[in-house]
């Protein structure tokens, strides 16, 4: 295959994985969660409880809630994170509009609590994994933790437990803590699925254009870069190393990146804790 063809391809199969994610949250949402009061946590559980109070259909409430955060994500991620999550999120709205007439597998609220939450964990997990995201409190979370002593995982935690905490208050406080269990199970499915839920990732990059891909992380992704000389094991080549820390968000897009400028680039990518400083100013978006 050529250099476009695989380019096609991966892009096929990017938005393939988001649509389904989309489809798997919606069966979790409409046939096991909504129909027992029980809420998500994020934007979602919003927006189910403002459908609740309103009577006015949760798909327009989904995309109507997320576009000012699709904007900040655009100003502070980049243009192909924020058109990933625009389709994720417009795929969420129609699968959750088609499945509302759909009557709910179980009355059983421990069953619906523990499906519920397995399903759209793999949901999300699917398109938090392609590049996307159906939460903006993540990315409020992201601007916060660079104005703020608290990570990305404690803002995101606060804001959830203030919102599944107002589930009290709207379908009474046993689905309040029915909804906190669904949430917890969402979250470590998502784990599993994504393999790794920290919001940080350190990269190394071992490549033969070193200066070209620092400087398109540090344009495109707004991150520092540092250069380590190493040597090759085998050939004995000096060899520099790029290694920086990106969100868990921006990975994706760090990929593209990579494979865009070398495609015979040598990448590993693991979890990291307490980051400090290593942001740069963005030079254009792409």
């Amino acid at each position: 295959m050529t250099k476009k063809q695989n380019k096609a391809l991966a892009y096929i199969k990017k938005y393939f994985m988001l649509f389904i994610g989309a489809i798997l949250y919606a069966i979790g949402l409409e046939i096991f969660l909504v129909p027992n009061n029980i809420i998500d946590g994020g934007v979602v559980g919003v927006a189910i409880m403002l459908s609740h109070i309103t009577q006015q259909p949760l798909s327009m409430y989904i995309v109507l809630i997320n576009l000012p955060f699709l904007y900040l994500g655009y100003m502070q991620i980049g243009k192909t994170f924020t058109i990933s999550t625009l389709f994720a999120i417009l795929s969420l709205s129609y699968w959750v509009s088609f499945f509302f007439p759909i009557p709910e597998l179980t009355q059983d609220l421990f069953l619906a609590t523990v499906f519920g939450g397995i399903i759209i964990g793999v949901g999300v997990g699917l398109i938090i994994r392609y590049g996307g995201s159906l939460d903006g409190t993540e990315i409020v979370a992201i601007i916060l933790d660079k104005r703020t002593g608290f990570s990305v995982g404690e803002i995101i935690m606060f804001i959830n437990l203030f919102i599944l905490g107002s589930a009290g208050l709207v379908f009474g406080w046993d689905k309040a803590m029915y909804s906190l269990v669904a949430y917890y199970i969402a979250f470590k499915v998502i784990d599993v699925v994504i393999e790794g839920l920290d919001e940080s990732k350190g990269v190394l990059i071992v490549t033969d254009y070193p200066e070209e891909i620092a400087d398109a992380l540090m344009a495109r992704l707004g991150r520092g870069v540092t250069v380590l000389h190493g040597e090759g094991g085998y050939t004995g080549e000096p060899k520099k190393v790029l290694y920086s820390v990106v969100t868990r968000l921006e990975v994706a897009k760090l990929k593209t990146i990579v494979q865009e400028k070398d495609e015979n680039a040598f990448v590993t990518i693991n979890e990291v804790h307490d980051v400090m400083g290593g942001r740069v100013k963005k030079k254009a978006i792409h």
